[in-house]
């Protein structure tokens, strides 16, 4: 009977940790009223400041949905910029609530660090950036280079299993902050810079002669990136999850911040449900009926969040690609809002 007794108090303790723990960032957030995210330091077109000092960028648009979801107000979001080493401890402390900052989603930092990816925000892949005058045209010319990257990241182990792979020796250079490694590659300490595709773009328009460089067609890993929460809450994981469901939902429903007023009229049950006319799908996250309508209404839709800060229209330039939807070739699909 002491043996069940026990067994049952600490069945007990954990059922009501893990229900302290599901409540806590939720209630916490709403204690203090904002959003702590945490977000790249300075990468164009996923979080950079403007001339006005606000920040803005792909990743900065997650959290600002995020912020739309929970209290209607996308400025109820506070930013802290991290470095690709600080980022994990930083949401591990609780120092930020949510974490999104161009992060790659493998099974050792899904699994080894009490953290959990809510999904995949961006589909990369890592490449390779040479100074056009070196005559290099594919990554498979490389050997004996001396590459720049990130530490902390996942670019040393594939630089190191794709070097590997071909029987060919390089020498890496890490440094703890992106910009450094920029920095030392522009100075010649590097013949090669490497990081994701989408941060070779982004990367290359703080050179002082972009066009100089140039980027190597070929992808050496898959990089799905996305935002990252602490695994004990459950309930904030699902509303950080279903934000960027919403977002891609809303694409492919044709809901954009232009016309979902407008929208609010139709009598499509995908379209009702979504913006909270039909169902009690905010009460199930504890949010407001309303929660997907305002973050559409205030951020947009996934497409439009694309377009203004990383699409064909901007500096970088990046084609949709794997990052369209999949009733257009690409590979965002999201569950359905029922």
């Amino acid at each position: 009977m002491l043996t069940r007794s026990l067994i049952f108090t600490g069945m007990m303790v954990a059922l009501l940790s893990t229900q302290n723990a599901q409540a806590g960032t939720l209630d916490d957030i709403k204690a203090k009223a904002f959003v702590q995210c945490g977000i790249n330091q300075g990468l164009p077109g996923f979080a950079t400041r403007d001339d006005q000092g606000r920040w803005k960028g792909l990743d900065v648009d997650f959290c600002r949905a995020v912020a739309a979801a929970v209290f209607g107000d996308v400025q109820k979001v506070k930013f802290t910029p991290l470095s690709a080493k600080e980022r994990f401890s930083s949401l591990q402390s609780g120092d930020i609530d949510v974490l999104s900052r161009n992060t790659t989603w493998t099974s050792t930092r899904d699994t080894a660090l009490g953290l959990s990816f809510v999904g995949t925000i961006f589909y990369d892949g890592q490449g390779f950036m040479v100074r056009k005058n070196s005559g290099v045209k594919s990554a498979k010319g490389l050997a004996g280079a001396t590459i720049c990257a990130n530490t902390g990241t996942t670019t040393e182990l594939n630089v190191a299993d794709f070097f590997q792979q071909l029987g060919q020796k390089y020498e890496l250079v890490a440094f703890e902050k992106s910009d450094e490694a920029l920095k030392a590659y522009e100075q010649g300490r590097c013949d090669v810079y490497t990081t994701d595709h989408s941060g070779l773009s982004a990367q290359r328009l703080k050179l002082e002669k972009p066009t100089e460089h140039l980027i190597l067609g070929q992808t050496i890993s898959k990089e799905p990136l996305g935002p990252v929460v602490r695994e004990a809450d459950t309930r904030w994981f699902k509303i950080v999850r279903w934000t960027l469901f919403a977002l891609i939902n809303a694409e492919e429903l044709g809901l954009t911040s232009a016309n979902i007023d407008q929208m609010m009229k139709s009598k499509n049950p995908k379209i009702r449900r979504f913006v909270g006319l039909q169902g009690d799908f905010g009460a199930k996250l504890q949010l407001e009926n309303n929660w997907a309508y305002n973050i559409v209404k205030l951020v947009g839709n996934y497409g439009e969040v694309f377009e203004r800060n990383v699409g064909p229209k901007t500096p970088l330039n990046i084609a949709r690609g794997n990052n369209a939807l999949w009733t257009k070739g690409g590979l965002h699909y999201a569950p359905p809002m029922r």
